[in-house]
């Protein structure tokens, strides 16, 4: 398993940090990794999500875990590795929130694919960090 983790304390509240992950088909104004993001169903377990990385061809995740204000969870299956993002909202004492952004890559050639594709793909985690925050503050 390969995995990388980016935690971010911010003034915002969970639910206005939620309000932004639940609003997939938006998600390409404000994550600067998506040409688009389209949901296949409602925003719930098992629904099929439709994600075109910038200059590249689509790709299908499956949302895995919501626990509404807290927590979302997708995951892509790919030949031998699944990718699995998350985020985790934890309110914070002062009414704020720490966001952990989380990328596993887990699978029977994750020790090998991952050391490689999971840097690519989470070097941009801080960038859309903070378009996230932006937008959930607009």
């Amino acid at each position: 398993m390969w995995t990388h983790e980016l935690t971010v304390d911010s003034p915002l509240a969970p639910e206005a940090i939620w309000a932004v992950l639940a609003d997939m088909d938006n998600w390409h104004r404000w994550d600067t990794s998506m040409e688009s993001v389209k949901l296949q169903g409602p925003f719930a377990v098992g629904t099929r999500v439709t994600m075109t990385p910038k200059g590249q061809d689509p790709i299908m995740s499956v949302i895995a875990e919501i626990r509404e204000n807290e927590f979302y969870a997708d995951e892509t299956d790919m030949a031998d590795v699944t990718l699995r993002f998350s985020n985790a909202l934890t309110r914070l004492p002062d009414g704020g929130t720490r966001i952990v952004h989380r990328l596993e890559i887990t699978g029977p050639a994750a020790d090998e694919i991952g050391p490689e594709l999971g840097p690519a793909i989470t070097a941009d985690f801080p960038d859309a960090m903070r378009a996230l925050l932006a937008y959930a503050a607009a």
